[in-house]
């Protein structure tokens, strides 16, 4: 098939890595753990590749805060979660995300169809949770969890489910909060034999468990949950690198910081009519639109414009012909 040199322009706009999957796992390979931090849109995502990170994650958490106003209830349906996880996709240019699937929707026969549709999304893997639908957030009370043998089972289903054989699957398990951390550890490892290529045991209660959470598995990669007031104590970073886990995850603290600020312009326009007071916070229009993409606008529309001079059809009239 005969190439172009626009074809680099047209990527750059849409996103989409080639092998999501491939290139999160060719992360995975290197000496440092894997930051994420959480998008919970599509601005978002583009300010965490800005920022220089490897890997996005789209959290359910601020999915469901920000395409609903709602918490992280189960609220949102694997079609809404789905495209939600495309438009982020889209959204980055060169590095992978790793998306939220909650329980999976549904029985195995569910998590095959889940797999499938955030595949083609184009993300480059999911994590499924072992609750009882419908899910809440990890670090809030009130869980239930599934049979290890259920959850087991959509493990299976979702490896056997996944047309690359580099899409990742993250078993999660929410058993700590509900069966203590003995049968979550315990879980885990019947999810791992069922395939998953990640373990996340959530919501760990102390540093002490944190550190046996990461003993028990050395030679698996794991995954952190840094929730900023959840019931995971603060760790630092040194101390998780030597530990190692692999993927460490910060799904609210963009979500925070950006309800903080936009309460305060709003304040300042409701308080004083206009957000004068607070201009020099705000980040430059310009600068803004650039960053959003509008220069690769541009120059799609300079290779694929028509000719200035031949006529256009704008709102229904022809332009360059005098209207009756």
């Amino acid at each position: 098939m005969r190439r172009t040199g626009g074809e680099a322009v047209v990527s750059k706009f849409m996103g989409l890595s080639p092998n999501p999957g491939k290139q999160f796992r060719n992360l995975l390979k290197q000496p440092e753990p894997i930051l994420a931090p959480g998008a919970f849109d599509a601005l978002s995502a583009r300010l965490i590749e800005e920022a220089g990170f490897d890997a996005v994650y789209m959290t359910g958490f601020g999915a469901a805060a920000s395409v609903l106003g709602r918490p992280d209830v189960g609220l949102l349906t694997m079609r809404e979660m789905v495209d939600h996880a495309r438009q982020i996709a889209q959204a980055v240019s060169n590095i992978p995300v790793i998306a939220d699937a909650d329980t999976g929707y549904g029985n195995p026969v569910n998590v095959v169809r889940t797999v499938q549709e955030y595949e083609l999304a184009g993300v480059a893997g999911i994590h499924l949770e072992d609750q009882v639908a419908p899910k809440k957030c990890g670090h809030m009370a009130g869980k239930e969890v599934i049979s290890t043998s259920e959850m087991a089972a959509k493990i299976r289903a979702a490896c056997d489910a996944r047309r690359s054989a580099d899409f990742v699957i993250i078993a999660r398990t929410d058993a700590r909060a509900v069966e203590g951390l003995d049968a979550a550890l315990a879980r885990a490892h019947q999810y791992h034999e069922a395939g998953a290529d990640l373990l996340f045991v959530e919501a760990p209660e102390t540093e002490d468990e944190i550190q046996r959470i990461a003993t028990e598995f050395p030679d698996v990669p794991l995954v952190f949950n840094w929730a900023e007031g959840g019931k995971t104590p603060s760790v630092t970073y040194a101390d998780l690198r030597q530990l190692g886990f692999r993927l460490i995850i910060f799904p609210v603290s963009a979500l925070l910081s950006a309800t903080r600020a936009m309460r305060v312009v709003l304040e300042s326009i409701r308080t004083e009519g206009t957000p004068l007071g607070v201009m020099e916070q705000l980040v430059p229009f310009h600068e803004f639109l650039d960053f959003i993409g509008l220069p690769e606008i541009r120059t799609l529309e300079a290779r694929y414009g028509s000719d200035p001079q031949s006529p256009r059809v704008i709102a229904g009239h022809n332009e360059g012909r005098r209207n009756p």
